[in-house]
């Protein structure tokens, strides 16, 4: 059963989601080390020494760079292995990597 958009923004979420997606896929096959680097260099910050919710912020801040959300609201889940794309008439979880989130729960 196909579902039915409620809200003009929920017309958006296809194209939201397809391009946070496409912003984890750098980072999907890295090691947490070449994650750590890669966010880094991609947002000019320094994580050393940071912690989960500090890593799980710069994961998203990755995913979301250069996406327009068109009012759809992201989030890292609290167990760190989705992100939560809210606030239309549905949400949408995108699973994180097991490397994206060895790296957030871990470090590099």
């Amino acid at each position: 059963m196909t579902i039915k958009p409620k809200k003009p923004k929920d017309l958006m979420l296809a194209p939201v989601a397809a391009e946070v997606d496409m912003n984890l896929q750098n980072l999907r096959d890295k090691s947490p080390a070449e994650i750590a680097q890669s966010l880094a260099i991609a947002l000019n910050v320094d994580l050393a020494g940071s912690g989960p919710a500090e890593r799980a912020a710069r994961v998203l801040d990755e995913a979301l760079r250069l996406v327009e959300l068109h009012d759809w609201d992201a989030a890292i889940a609290d167990d760190f292995t989705r992100l939560r794309l809210s606030g239309g008439s549905v949400s949408l979880d995108l699973g994180l990597s097991a490397t994206i989130t060895e790296y957030i729960q871990n470090g590099p």
